[in-house]
């Protein structure tokens, strides 16, 4: 089955060009455009998508916010990868906030952006862990820390809470593996009940909330 990609960018060249490079491959088909958030909502009203690639900075409605309301829908709506400029800006920080499941420079090449598209689809983020953490450690200030344990959280063992710690501090299942001395599979089985638990998407998501209720704390 093809993966289905809403297109999301103010110019429309950038889309052409984009269309072009997805409609060429076999696992792939572009079900939309739009030129802002505003119309990539309405476009997602009556055509389902399973990714939506989405700038960052764009007129009427900004990518930050359609990526919030996208996410905010019945399911969790589709998955979206953004495109931004930078990869320590405020804006990534925003998009991963508001539930992106990860981001790209928009001059990345052409097959970082398929493979980050296929990543996508299958359910796991585009952002190192340790990137995630950079991010929120310097935009922390724009983050409410609650200081207090979300209801989801008391739902964890108190190994499944180890395990999202580490995630939050930048470690990839191998590193959590080695350092609890347990099968990387063991991790991955964790990992999968925490999402389940705590009502997230992917990995970036579980380190935005361990720094949203101050399971984490950014560092000094």
């Amino acid at each position: 089955m093809s993966i289905r990609v809403l297109l999301v960018d103010d110019q429309a060249l950038v889309r052409a060009g984009f269309a072009m490079v997805l409609s060429a491959q076999d696992d792939m088909v572009v079900v939309g455009e739009a030129g802002t958030g505003a119309e990539a909502l309405s476009v997602l009203a009556s055509t389902a998508a399973d990714v939506v690639v989405m700038d960052i900075r764009m007129p009427v409605m900004d990518g930050v916010e359609a990526t919030r309301r996208i996410c905010a829908g019945p399911g969790g709506g589709p998955r979206v990868l953004v495109l931004t400029t930078f990869d320590t800006d405020a804006d990534a920080f925003a998009a991963l906030q508001a539930g992106a499941s990860g981001f790209l420079l928009k001059n990345a090449p052409p097959e970082d952006l398929l493979a980050a598209i296929r990543v996508v689809a299958g359910g796991e983020s585009v952002v190192a862990p340790r990137i995630t953490r950079a991010l929120l450690d310097r935009f922390a200030g724009q983050l409410t820390l609650s200081g207090r344990a979300d209801d989801r959280l008391a739902a964890l063992t108190d190994r499944e809470r180890e395990v999202l710690e580490l995630v939050a501090g930048g470690l990839s299942n191998t590193e959590i593996a080695a350092r609890l001395h347990v099968a990387e599979g063991t991790v991955k089985v964790h990992f999968g009940r925490i999402l389940a638990k705590l009502e997230l998407r992917d990995r970036v998501q579980a380190v935005v909330f361990a720094y949203e209720i101050g399971l984490v704390r950014p560092a000094s």
